[in-house]
Formats: C-alpha cells, sequence, structure tokens
C-alpha cells in the first residue's frame, strides 16, 4: 500500500505539471499511471494471502498435537525428526514397530501441520532387521534428504539414505551413506547443519561394547562423500559410564562451530571448534542437566539458541519433564526455560527434534513411546526461569 501511494502522488504531480504547461501529452501519462497503480495493488493483494497464513499460523501460539491418534500399525514409535517446507508444511519421521529392537521396526512419515496431518506411511523398510533414527535434512537445492539406521545391534548398524525431490510425496531407492561403513557414519540422531562455507556438517557417535565415542562428520560436495574427524578427546576418569553420543550442532560465526553432546555422566557435555569443524577441543562438562537421553538444538535468526532436554542428572534417569532454553550468548546461560511436558518420573517424553524460523521454535518428540508429539510456540512464550539447571 505504501508503494502505491508513493506511485499516485508521483503522477499526480507529473499531471499537475503537464497541465500547468499546457501540454497535451498527458494521455499517455494517465495510461501509464493506471496501469501502474493496477500492477501494484495486484502484487499486494497475491502477498496478502501468505501474510495472511503466516499471522495465523502465529497467532494460535503455542500448540501442541499429535502426529495421529490411537489407531496406528506400530504399538510403539519413537526418535522423530521433522523439518518445515516453504509453503508452511512441516513433514515428520520416525521409527515405529513392535518395540525398539524388533525386526519389525521401519521409518514412517507424516505430511501437514497441527490439525491437519496425513496418514502415518511407511517410507523406509530394507529387511527384516531394525530401523532406526531418522533424521530429515533439506539442503540448499530444495532436495530433501533422509537418513536413517539399519541392524539388529546398535554397534554394528548401517547408515543408508534416501532423497525426495517432491516434498516427501515419494522416495528414491536407498542407498548406503558410506558403502561397508559398520557402526555409523554422517547424522546418527540430530541433523546436519550447513556451515557458512557450504560445508555439510553432522554430529556423528559410535557405541561399541558400552563404549561411547562421537565426533564429526563432514561433507564439501553436498553429500556425495564424507570425511570423519577424529574422536573427540575425553578423560573417561572424570566422565563416568559409556561416554558421549549423537552431538547437535550450530556455528555462532564464520568458521566457529558448537556441539553439545548427550552423556553417561548426568550432564550435558559440550566441545567446540575453530576450523569450520575439521578439529575440536576435548569434551568438557556443562551445567546442563542430561539423564543420558537425547538433546537437539536449533539456532533462531537474530542468534538465539534453543534447546529441548530432559533435565534430570542421573545416568538413564527420568525423561519428564520435557524443557526447551533458550539463551543469547552462544551456550553460556541458559536463563529462559518451558516445560512443554511434565509429567510424573516413570513417564517417557524424550528424544526431541527442534527447528527454528523467524521467532518460532518447533519440537517433535516422543510421548510414552505410544504417539509422536508437536510444539510449536514463539520464543517471547518462554519465561525467563531458573529451573534450567534445577534437577527434578
Amino acid at each position: 500500500m505504501q508503494l502505491s501511494l508513493l506511485f499516485n502522488i508521483y503522477c499526480n504531480r507529473k499531471l499537475l505539471i503537464l497541465s500547468h504547461n499546457h501540454s497535451t501529452s498527458y494521455l499517455p501519462l494517465i495510461a501509464v499511471c493506471l496501469g501502474g497503480l493496477l500492477l501494484l495493488e495486484a502484487c499486494s493483494s497475491s502477498s496478502e494471502p501468505q501474510q495472511e497464513e503466516q499471522s495465523a499460523e502465529t497467532s494460535a501460539l503455542p500448540v501442541k498435537d499429535f502426529i495421529f491418534g490411537d489407531e496406528q500399525p506400530f504399538p510403539q514409535c519413537h526418535a522423530s525428526t521433522l523439518l518445515r517446507r516453504p509453503d508452511g508444511q512441516f513433514l515428520v519421521a520416525w521409527f515405529g514397530g513392535t518395540e525398539e529392537k524388533d525386526d519389525d521396526v521401519g521409518i514412517w512419515l507424516s505430511r501437514g501441520r497441527p490439525d491437519q496431518w496425513s496418514k502415518p506411511q511407511e517410507i523406509a523398510k530394507l529387511r527384516d532387521d531394525p530401523h532406526w533414527n531418522p533424521v530429515l535434512f533439506q539442503a540448499d537445492d530444495d532436495t530433501i534428504y533422509l537418513y536413517f539406521k539399519v541392524g539388529k545391534e546398535i554397534d554394528h548398524w548401517e547408515t543408508w539414505v534416501k532423497t525426495s525431490t517432491d516434498d516427501g510425496e515419494t522416495w528414491s531407492e536407498a542407498t548406503e551413506l558410506v558403502t561397508g561403513d559398520r557402526g555409523g557414519r554422517g547424522p546418527v540422531r540430530n541433523k546436519p547443519i550447513i556451515l557458512s562455507d557450504g560445508t555439510w556438517l553432522a554430529g556423528a557417535s559410535h557405541e561399541d561394547n558400552r563404549v561411547w565415542d562421537a565426533f564429526a562428520d563432514r561433507s564439501t560436495d553436498q553429500g556425495e562423500s564424507w570425511e570423519m574427524t577424529d574422536y573427540l578427546e575425553m578423560n573417561r576418569d572424570s566422565l563416568e559410564g559409556e561416554g558421549i553420543i549423537q552431538p547437535t550442532l550450530w556455528e555462532s560465526e564464520p568458521g566457529k562451530v558448537h556441539m553439545l553432546l548427550r552423556s553417561s555422566d548426568g550432564y550435558v557435555y559440550r566441545s567446540d571448534s575453530d576450523d569450520y569443524g575439521q578439529s575440536w577441543s576435548a569434551v568438557y562438562r556443562t551445567e546442563l542437566p542430561n539423564p543420558n537421553s537425547g538433546i537437539d538444538v536449533t539456532q533462531l535468526s537474530d542468534g538465539t539458541l534453543a534447546l529441548a532436554y530432559n533435565r534430570d542428572n542421573e545416568n538413564w534417569g527420568a525423561r519428564a519433564p520435557l524443557s526447551i532454553a533458550l539463551s543469547a550468548d552462544n551456550g553460556e546461560t541458559w536463563p529462559h526455560v518451558l516445560d512443554i511436558e511434565e509429567g510424573d518420573p516413570d513417564d517417557e517424553f524424550s528424544y526431541p527434534a527442534i527447528i527454528s524460523f523467524g521467532d518460532t521454535i518447533a519440537v517433535s518428540y516422543t510421548w510414552q513411546r505410544e504417539k509422536i508429539a508437536v510444539w510449536m510456540g514463539t520464543k517471547d512464550q518462554i519465561p525467563e526461569s531458573p529451573i534450567a539447571f534445577q534437577i527434578r
């Protein structure tokens, strides 16, 4: 409307000048002005539905919803992942079957938005071995990648990948991410990120005979090949239990990359890189509690970090409540916290996947192993609270 007003003023001034000069050449100018105003009005009108849709999407927040109801073709489900398409639609995937580790477990997917989810479809089942930990990722060329693990035991699982170029309607045949790999390459649970130099960086880890190690996998050719870093250095004399796994990543400035990690020590651990994730500092403990359960972080457009996590500090402890914490200082402090699920210690609200767009945050997570839930809200709806480091 502002452009239309300015254009209108411009035309009026031109016509006034011509009339003062007693010019008869104002008819073509009238035609130009009318055409320009009609074009501007059409452009303004075409943008209004999209603006109204975005406004409606955020005005109803926060919202919590289930992807499916009580009737589904799998007794249990776990380890969801999500991404948001430019049209506001979400893709959410998870593994589902009789129980985790059973041979009938496959990778399932639903598309839509709160209150408008499609019927779950199994999109990956390569053989009668359990499938695990799907990870959705959208490349700059709009191709959607689905990474997932296959294998009877975590120690020896393989990483496979499928792609979609039609918003997840159809998928390519699955291929091994790194041919012949056993143990797992590429994203182990959380989404990769694209660094400022174009590198794809994935948080990865190995679990071998209850010894856990984490590393990063890097691709400089848009996922065609991957290079594994060294295992992150850790002091096993002070870090109790199995170790660290499942890194989640962000880049604070060009080349400076950071990861938070699930641990068996009761706390979230951290490592930092100054060279685009090629080498990493020794891991160090943060004050954030972790009951040896999955975590995930997203970086908002203003640099704010949003972390989804369970705040219990017992190894294999409570996976309730499920919380979101915000940090405005690159993860040094987390003064804003919201429990999006509360519950009792025996409840399970776990394995969150978190993304952001504008100042809006969306989280998918396991709900009692029975359903996949989605929470969506804005960062302003996460209050200042001292509970980020409090143990339930």
